[in-house]
């Protein structure tokens, strides 16, 4: 059963993806989850504060959809595209979330309270692909793998995805077309085509 403070959070993340978070009150909050503006100030102090933990909140609940949808038989460069394309999805508290994801990381360029929240979030997420990256790289045989450095890939694999999720969420892509893009940069990335699915890596000569 969801607590309180998840409940708060997960109303904040639905309120900010349906109005967006310009103006947004804790009293707007609080009607939506159904609970006094008091409860709210008490888990979170203040509007800030409600926002840094609704950032957190968004980015525990896509490393649980993200170990959900693991498969234990899979590649590493299988887990780091499935990791990737769990971020773009139909599941309406997954599109909800990345929409409220986008308009936080718009409102962190005007209200610096929420660059440090962001920039922690951020860095979580980056560092977990990053392993996932490192993994990839080291599936390969002895004296393949590509060492090209996975904080720097996997920076640039975030980012990506929330430019397409931000394309797809405004109707300029389908979500077919964004995972097809980001499926196609993952490989590139990576040095990684089809052959990567049973763990072979190509050195970067050897991609296409």
């Amino acid at each position: 059963m969801m607590g309180r403070r998840s409940q708060i959070l997960r109303a904040a993340a639905r309120r900010i993806a349906r109005d967006g978070v310009r103006g947004l009150r804790v009293t707007d909050v609080a009607d939506e989850a159904g609970v006094s503006p008091g409860l709210l100030y008490y888990h979170f102090t203040d509007r800030s504060g409600l926002l840094g933990a609704t950032l957190d909140y968004i980015n525990d609940h896509a490393n649980d959809v993200r170990a959900q949808g693991a498969r234990g038989d899979a590649s590493p460069y299988d887990d780091l595209e499935a990791q990737l394309l769990a971020e773009l999805g139909d599941d309406e508290e997954v599109r909800e979330n990345s929409a409220a994801w986008n308009e936080l990381r718009a409102l962190a360029v005007f209200e610096t309270d929420l660059q440090e929240p962001m920039r922690r979030t951020t860095t979580a997420w980056v560092d977990e692909v990053a392993r996932s990256v490192t993994a990839v790289q080291q599936s390969g045989p002895a004296g393949t793998a590509e060492v090209t450095d996975p904080v720097r890939t996997a920076t640039i694999l975030t980012a990506l995805v929330e430019g397409l999720s931000n394309r797809w969420l405004a109707g300029g892509l389908s979500l077919e077309e964004a995972h097809s893009l980001l499926s196609e940069a993952t490989g590139r990335l990576v040095h990684a085509s089809t052959a990567s699915h049973t763990g072979t890596a190509q050195t970067p000569e050897e991609t296409p």
